[in-house]
């Protein structure tokens, strides 16, 4: 079994794509495959998840510079462990000088293309036989909560969005925090420089 990770803004192109890839005709091995909207969760999940292959389309993420170190810092957690084939929606930067960087592809690609580009990918890493199931660092619910905090969106928001009580929604947040290792309730909106900063002082 090979895990697949794939990071973009773009809820549609998300999940499209997972649903694609775990079709079960896609590939000749099984994979498991999880979507992330957020840097900083997939950082974690690349870390401690520790996939076969990474999908990213960074367009969404490269124009706010509090992203810029998030993006270095997935390159950087891939290392050697994990490929990456960026799957861009418009041109961006040139990202290809990072080791893990397999290829650079549009969105606009052909799919038996990109089948064959990331069929190549995973042919190249370990087959890992899982015999459990793998548990993702946060439940599905505690990524939605996720989310909505990174866009600012309020506790009683957020408990109506998603139905559940402000009481919950706290929960959420403390665990989140304990499983992504934050110092304070504001880790999430500071760049990776500023949390050293504030950690100093």
């Amino acid at each position: 079994m090979y895990k697949i990770l794939i990071i973009d803004r773009c809820q549609f192109s998300r999940h499209g794509l997972e649903k694609w890839l775990t079709q079960g005709h896609t590939f000749t091995s099984p994979v498991m495959v999880t979507s992330l909207n957020s840097l900083l969760l997939a950082r974690e999940h690349i870390e401690h998840w520790q996939p076969s292959l990474v999908i990213a389309d960074l367009s969404g993420f490269q124009d706010d510079p509090s992203q810029t170190q998030l993006i270095t810092s997935i390159f950087a957690a891939c290392g050697e462990r994990s490929q990456v084939i960026l799957l861009q929606y418009r041109p961006t930067r040139n990202y290809t000088h990072h080791a893990a960087v397999l290829v650079t592809l549009s969105k606009k690609t052909q799919l038996q293309h990109i089948t064959n580009m990331i069929e190549s990918a995973l042919s190249s890493r370990p087959w890992l036989n899982y015999t459990h199931t793998i548990s993702p660092l946060l439940t599905r619910q505690e990524e939605k909560v996720l989310s909505l905090w990174l866009e600012g969106v309020s506790n009683p928001l957020i408990a109506g969005m998603l139905s559940i009580s402000g009481k919950t929604v706290y929960t959420y947040k403390r665990n989140i925090r304990l499983k992504l290792r934050m110092d304070n309730r504001f880790s999430p909106f500071l760049s990776p420089g500023e949390r050293i900063i504030e950690r100093t002082s």
